[in-house]
Order: structure tokens, then C-alpha cells, then sequence
């Protein structure tokens, strides 16, 4: 059914209509006309019948007033929209762009990719899957950083996740620096839920601050952490000084600290399992918020009256 925005605006209707009977009419000028006395006779009798001199309603401009009243209204439709899935949670996603994530040894569609390119592949598919959640993300490498504050626009996230780039956060491993960020700006969230997705390939070597202590403030501000260990080889089972493995120990320290859970990653299958799991465990099965969104028909009345002011100005109503 069609409503208007502004109803309060039809007041304006009867305004021409109570101008043109209130304000007296204009003085015509012009050069006098002799006629023999039984017709100037006959046209004063007409003009006092209502005749020639008498006020006329002009119709075009009426109709035209109508329409620009019809629009400044604003006529407009609901339009039936499906509810928006709201689970009441805030996850914050930190994912690991350190110098490690570089290296090729992911398979992704048959092809060698880096560790990068697989998690941004993946990583975007699973936030994409995330409606309901206020969705935040987190890179950190050297140092860590906001790349996007929290949003239900989880397009919006997944886009970033796509255009991350090794480098513009350090080198280095701080996942401290990251949980902690995720964790200040969680704690003066409402959500029913505050969780945090954890994902690094290498050692904590950058921060001052022990990952197991940032953990321990987690779990005492009620903040899930779930982590995810990505790489073929781990701090434990390595060679000693070998470059490019995981401190999978410490994130799973992480985890259960924080009352979350730990995923050991090895290959690209197993990341899709991963971020299947983690969606099973945070669901978003939930009531919605019904939005409200109207379709707008001022702009058909405000047409129609551009198109007879154009024929009013052409040839003008005696």
C-alpha cells in the first residue's frame, strides 16, 4: 500500500486556490478601444456576469502545483524484506602477516600457493558466511593493526582479508600485540558472545607481553579464543633452528586458557575443515531484526510537473 512520508505537506494544496480568491486582481494596461455604446454596453454587462474581465482559475497551473505538493509528500511503498540474522556476537579475526606466510607450501585448485594466498582464499569464505556477527579484523606481523573495525557488512571484511599483503605490519610474530588489541576492543562490547579467531604460522618473537598472559586476561574478560596453527611443521617435531614452523604448543595454550578451541592446519584441506568447524562451533542460527525499506514514487509526480511547467512556459493558458 502507498503512504506518505510527509502528509503534513497536503495542507499546501488549497493555498493558489485561496491566493487567487483573497488577493485582488491585477490592474490591466493597454491602449483604450473605441466601440459604439450598445456594445461597450454589452461587454460591461458580461464583465459584471463573470464575462471577460472576470477572475479564471488557470487549470495547468493548478494541476501543476498538485503534482509538486504530490511529491514534496512523498509518496512511497513498503517493500517486503527478509530479516537480517542477528546472533548477538562480536568476533574478532587476527590473522598472521609475517614474513613466514610467504612460503609455498599450500596446494590450492591443484596449484602450489603460499600460506597467504590460501588463507585469504579461504579465510574470505568463511567471513563471507558470517551474517549475524559483527565481524572485526585484525593483522599483525611486527606490530598489530585494525585493518577493519567491527561490522555486519561481512563483504566489507572479506574484501580486506583479499587485499592483505605481507609486509605493511612487519616481519616479525606478535601475537600478544593481537589477541590483546582484539581483547580492548572487545571489552566494552554488549554482545551475548565476544570470540576471537587466532591464526599464525610462526613463534612469537616480537611484544613484550607472553601470549599465555594475554590469554589468562581473556578468559577472566569472558573472551573465547579459538587458534589455528598453520604450517607442514611444528616447534615440536622440528629440527632445532629450523626456519618457517609453528609454535602450535603456545596457541593451543592460548585456547584452552580462554575456553576456545585449537586447530592444527597442514594443508589447504584441512583449513577448509578448520573454518567449517569453527563455524559449527559458532553458529549464527538466530532470530533477525526486520528492516524497513521503501520504495520512493516522489520522483513521478515531480517529473510530470517538470513536463507541464515545460508546456505552460511554451504555450502559455489564456
Amino acid at each position: 500500500m502507498i503512504e506518505l512520508s510527509d502528509p503534513l505537506f497536503l495542507l499546501l494544496l488549497p493555498l493558489p486556490l485561496l491566493a487567487w480568491a483573497l488577493l485582488p486582481p491585477r490592474a490591466a494596461y493597454g491602449a483604450a478601444l473605441a466601440v459604439p455604446e450598445r456594445i461597450g454596453r454589452r461587454l460591461l454587462a458580461e464583465a459584471g456576469q463573470g464575462g471577460l474581465s472576470a477572475k479564471r482559475i488557470p487549470l495547468l497551473p493548478i494541476v501543476i502545483w498538485v503534482l509538486l505538493v504530490l511529491a514534496l509528500a512523498g509518496p512511497r511503498q513498503l517493500s517486503p524484506v527478509a530479516a537480517l540474522k542477528v546472533s548477538g556476537r562480536d568476533l574478532a579475526i587476527a590473522i598472521d602477516l609475517s614474513g613466514s606466510m610467504v612460503r609455498e607450501d599450500f596446494h590450492l585448485d591443484g596449484r602450489q600457493v603460499t600460506r597467504l594466498e590460501a588463507v585469504k582464499t579461504v579465510g574470505a569464505d568463511f567471513v563471507r558466511r558470517r551474517a549475524g556477527d559483527r565481524v572485526a579484523l585484525i593483522v599483525f606481523g611486527s606490530e598489530a593493526y585494525y585493518a577493519a573495525p567491527f561490522s555486519f557488512d561481512t563483504e566489507a571484511i572479506a574484501q580486506r582479508i583479499e587485499e592483505a599483503t605481507i609486509g605493511i605490519s612487519g616481519r616479525a610474530t606478535n601475537m600478544s600485540d593481537a589477541l590483546g588489541l582484539a581483547l580492548k576492543r572487545l571489552e566494552g562490547s554488549q554482545a551475548k558472545a565476544r570470540v576471537v579467531i587466532l591464526l599464525s604460522d610462526g613463534v612469537n618473537n616480537a611484544g613484550a607481553t607472553q601470549p599465555r598472559a594475554v590469554a589468562q586476561l581473556a578468559a577472566e574478560l569472558g573472551v573465547r579464543v579459538h587458534t589455528i596453527a598453520l604450517g607442514p611443521k611444528d616447534l615440536e617435531s622440528s629440527d632445532p633452528g629450523e626456519r618457517g614452523v609453528v609454535d602450535a604448543a603456545t596457541l593451543r595454550a592460548v585456547s584452552e586458557l580462554s575456553g576456545g578451541t585449537s586447530f592444527r592446519v597442514r594443508t589447504t584441506e584441512d583449513l577448509a575443515e578448520v573454518t567449517a568447524a569453527l563455524a559449527r562451533l559458532e553458529a549464527t542460527d538466530s532470530d533477525g531484526l526486520a528492516a524497513e525499506l521503501y520504495r520512493e514514487f516522489w520522483v513521478w509526480p515531480a517529473a510530470m510537473a517538470a513536463g507541464l511547467c515545460l508546456i505552460f512556459a511554451w504555450r502559455p493558458v489564456e
